[in-house]
């Protein structure tokens, strides 16, 4: 991928200063310390690994707004409603995500390091982040991770216009014998609202098929779809696109399992419940609900024998018969990989819509940095 063309416009800053940034910005919303520090690691992760659309730019729109207008506590919490051998329930108390979303997937790594596996599931926390993030929590230990959370409705069911479920990624981490893992994290909907706040930053247009309005037809106008989203007047569609004929049944189908397991294991809201705003438009929380499983594969075969047969597989399927005119054939996690491989030399990208908004953040906090692209 030729980068500096796909991010000309941008700048490049690097990890440790993005990072810290995000860091002082948060403790000057009133989030402690070492809750920064964990979001902080969370987001830059994503922009590590070329996941623009869940790193800084979130930073200001999903996190410091809404602390700023009350609907998300900037201190985190956590309270342990059951705890067994290898389950717990944890209730978030509208705190942070990503730390309930740490503290939840180490219970279910623990739990699996003494019984081969376990599972944790969360009620009443928030957008947590990347879910890859906490699949490979396990996968730095060797072990298979697995995540999903709900959303705010965003998804239409197949042969629907009304947007029922959110994005609800469904997300696995394996671990390999090679350089990284394997790690599928990706929304059940053919899109996110990230990925279209990304295009709507570029003055993109959307590609047809990712958004369907009320009248059963595909939308691409990026600017009012973002604000047709909330409203209901758009909608995602689920992974195979409208209707049957390319298999839109299956994203939905998976979109169900998600919701499922991130309210009805800790009786926590779903769909409606999660869409932000009370019967007089008024914002409010997202009591969002996820859900974690770490399984250790040393008790079966053993881990090495797990990496190894994990590690030739995505060896073999990169080896096989490319289409005509294709050079390559990318495994999950693979371009993650490379993203990172490249960042670590030249740092992330920020394009002049996250420019600006560092320089309100700063600015609106009194924070003590002096950037190089003001100077330009």
């Amino acid at each position: 991928m030729a980068y500096e063309d796909a991010y000309k416009d941008c700048v490049w800053i690097d990890f440790e200063t993005l990072e810290q940034f995000m860091i002082d910005t948060l403790q000057a919303c009133g989030v402690p310390k070492t809750d920064a520090e964990i979001i902080g690691d969370v987001l830059i992760e994503s922009d590590k690994r070329g996941i623009d659309s869940h790193g800084i730019g979130r930073l200001k729109p999903i996190y410091v707004d809404r602390i700023g207008i009350g609907i998300m506590n900037p201190v985190t919490k956590i309270e342990v409603l059951k705890d067994d051998m290898t389950t717990a329930v944890l209730d978030g108390h509208n705190g942070m995500g990503h730390v309930v979303g740490k503290k939840a997937m180490e219970m279910a790594i623990d739990k699996a390091k003494k019984y081969g596996m376990g599972m944790v599931a969360v009620r009443n926390s928030n957008h947590y982040g990347i879910a890859g993030y906490f699949a490979t929590m396990a996968t730095d230990e060797g072990m298979i991770g697995i995540t999903g959370t709900n959303a705010r409705p965003s998804i239409a069911p197949t042969f629907g216009v009304e947007n029922m479920m959110g994005t609800n990624p469904l997300t696995f981490g394996l671990p390999t014998d090679e350089e990284f893992p394997f790690v599928l994290d990706c929304a059940t909907s053919v899109t996110q609202r990230g990925k279209i706040e990304v295009y709507d930053r570029a003055d993109k247009e959307l590609p047809e098929g990712w958004v369907i309005g009320l009248d059963g037809k595909t939308r691409t106008d990026t600017k009012q779809v973002l604000k047709d989203l909330t409203t209901g007047e758009a909608a995602l569609t689920p992974l195979g696109g409208i209707g049957e004929m390319t298999g839109g049944y299956k994203g939905f189908g998976y979109s169900m399992v998600v919701e499922i397991l991130s309210a009805a294991l800790q009786d926590g809201a779903f769909m409606k419940e999660l869409n932000g705003f009370d019967a007089d438009h008024n914002p409010i929380p997202y009591p969002l609900g996820h859900f974690f499983i770490a399984i250790d594969p040393g008790r079966f075969m053993g881990k090495e024998v797990f990496k190894r047969v994990a590690g030739t597989i995505c060896r073999q399927i990169r080896s096989s018969k490319k289409a005509p005119g294709e050079d390559r054939i990318y495994t999950a996690g693979e371009k993650e990989y490379e993203a990172w491989l490249y960042r670590r030399e030249h740092g992330c990208p920020v394009p002049p819509s996250l420019q600006k908004s560092m320089i309100e953040l700063r600015d609106t906090f009194k924070l003590n940095y002096s950037f190089d692209f003001e100077k330009k």
